[in-house]
């Protein structure tokens, strides 16, 4: 540093005679050629703070002004026997000259100089700072699969991490990744996950345990769902197996009933469709008397009512009468024709019911 710093004072742009003359012109002279060329690389937290500290550096009576700047830019400025100043509220000049910056942002990478000026106005030390801001790691969460024997250690936060897993010390495996995965052999011991990169780290610890049980807990649950299933199918095809008999039967029912009653209408409709033939006149249909046969008038007697006999329309008419006549329900339930009718007997000759009529007459 010491040959560093003799170059710096060397490459000086002004050697004022006031200090305060040189401080206002090396305000906006900074360039290039004054500063060191070593540059430190320094690792910040996103949304924390951090001090950019002087290295082999002490504060004297003999240090006048101490400038940093970003870019050709003063962020911040400390200046003997005045108040610290700066520019704005993320920068903070120190009494020791570090440079606090506040709520580190991603676009807060960038090169940082200081350069220390001695009473006589030459620089004394100058250093350069590569700001690099990271986003801190999460904790790590472990999970494992029973039935696959795998174990996984991941995280959802954090630039550039780097996962370590252990067990009884022993480092399983690495990853510049996420997530890491491994497939353990025993479970003797608990796991352990680390995750880390330049500005954190986190660990996580996870003892495993696989029964039996919990190995079979998938093979038992889909058994259980299958079961299920299947009872379910079995009842759903009963259903519609018995909906389509009791339809069926209820057709056949149905079916039954009308041709029933197609054939009890079409029977009881058949004896009113056969027309009845009026009674014949016996007179007329008797055979005209040969030719020479007087037709002889009986001699009748006077009969009282009750002794009266009928003519053979009325006889027939009064046979009808007492027969009862079949009922409805008598002639739906018959299935057969119709029984037959009887024929009227036709009037006998005149002298045959003269004849017949004569002993009844000698009776009385």
């Amino acid at each position: 540093m010491g040959s560093s710093l003799e170059e710096g004072s060397r490459v000086a742009p002004l050697a004022l005679p006031s200090p305060v003359a040189g401080v206002k012109n090396l305000k906006f002279r900074m360039s290039s050629s004054s500063v060191s060329k070593d540059i430190r690389i320094v690792w910040g937290a996103l949304d924390q703070d951090i001090n950019l500290d002087i290295p082999s550096f002490q504060m004297s009576d003999v240090i006048d002004d101490i400038r940093w700047d970003k870019e050709g830019i003063m962020v911040a400025q400390f200046r003997k026997g005045k108040k610290p100043s700066r520019y704005n509220e993320t920068y903070e000049i120190l009494a020791n000259g570090t440079l606090k910056i506040k709520h580190l942002k991603k676009y807060y990478n960038n090169i940082y100089n200081v350069i220390i000026y001695n009473t006589d106005g030459k620089s004394v030390l100058e250093q350069s700072f590569d700001l690099r801001i990271l986003e801190m790691v999460s904790k790590p969460k472990i999970s494992w699969d029973c039935n696959s024997t795998n174990l996984t250690c991941e995280i959802m936060k954090g630039t550039d991490p780097e996962l370590n897993l252990y067990q009884n010390g022993k480092r399983l495996t690495q990853g510049h990744l996420k997530v890491i995965r491994h497939q353990w052999t025993n479970l003797n011991a608990a796991f352990k996950c680390t995750a880390s990169n330049r500005v954190s780290e986190e660990s996580s610890m996870a003892a495993v345990s696989c029964s039996e049980k919990g190995l079979n807990i998938y093979i038992i649950a889909g058994v259980g769902a299958g079961g299920i299933l299947l009872v379910f199918v079995l009842l759903l095809i009963f259903f519609v197996s018995k909906r389509k008999k009791q339809n069926s039967r209820r057709h056949d029912e149905e079916l039954e009933v009308r041709t029933h009653r197609t054939t009890s209408e079409g029977s009881s409709q058949k004896p009113s469709q056969i027309p009845t033939s009026p009674p014949q006149n016996p007179a007329a249909s008797q055979p005209p008397p040969p030719p020479g046969h007087r037709s002889q008038t009986p001699a009748h007697r006077p009969q009282t009512p009750a002794h009266r006999p009928l003519p053979p329309g009325h006889r027939v008419q009064h046979q009808q009468q007492k027969r009862t006549p079949p009922s409805s329900t008598q002639v739906r339930q018959q299935r057969g024709p119709p029984l037959p009718r009887p024929r009227v007997q036709p009037k006998p000759p005149c002298g045959v019911a003269e004849n017949s009529s004569s002993p009844s007459s000698n009776f009385q």
